[in-house]
């Protein structure tokens, strides 16, 4: 089977998206998987800074360095190199949808609260303005356990 490739998507790139991946590829390495894990923005405005150091403190306060990542905006071309686009809220999830260009592109768009039934169909509230990073990192660790689950 093909290595997994999965695209973390919020909309600045600095504090939700790097979070998520950062978490799942913390627990992907622990349970000894092999997943391709990124992230990205719906928008440019923080390209090529590294994530909200508030969102590194919150990451580091659970063991996990995510100093190395660099934000980027979401491309139309991700679709031909990730096979699970997950998104932190409904508009990010519209955002992204406007670049599909296929049926195909569409299916692998999902929000991140989808795995798991307990909060399907929630978003994840952007933390840039109200500092909630331990809710967000908290509902971050239970969707990618979920996700995870469902990629085994």
């Amino acid at each position: 089977m093909a290595t997994p490739r999965v695209l973390m998507v919020c909309l600045g790139n600095i504090c939700r998206s790097p979070m998520a991946e950062g978490i799942l590829k913390h627990k992907a390495q622990l349970q000894g998987l092999d997943v391709f894990i990124d992230s990205a923005g719906t928008s440019s405005w923080h390209q090529g800074e590294q994530p909200d150091g508030r969102a590194q403190e919150e990451m580091l306060k659970n063991g996990i360095d995510i100093s190395d990542q660099n934000s980027r905006p979401f491309r139309p071309d991700d679709f031909d190199h990730f096979d699970h686009i997950l998104v932190m809220d409904t508009s990010n999830k519209a955002n992204v949808l406007s670049l599909a260009r296929t049926a195909e592109d569409k299916a692998k768009v999902k929000l991140i609260l989808d795995f798991g039934s307990e909060k399907k169909g929630n978003s994840v509230p952007d933390p840039y303005y109200d500092d909630s990073f331990d809710r967000v990192y908290d509902l971050l660790d239970y969707a990618c356990d979920a996700f995870l689950q469902e990629l085994k």
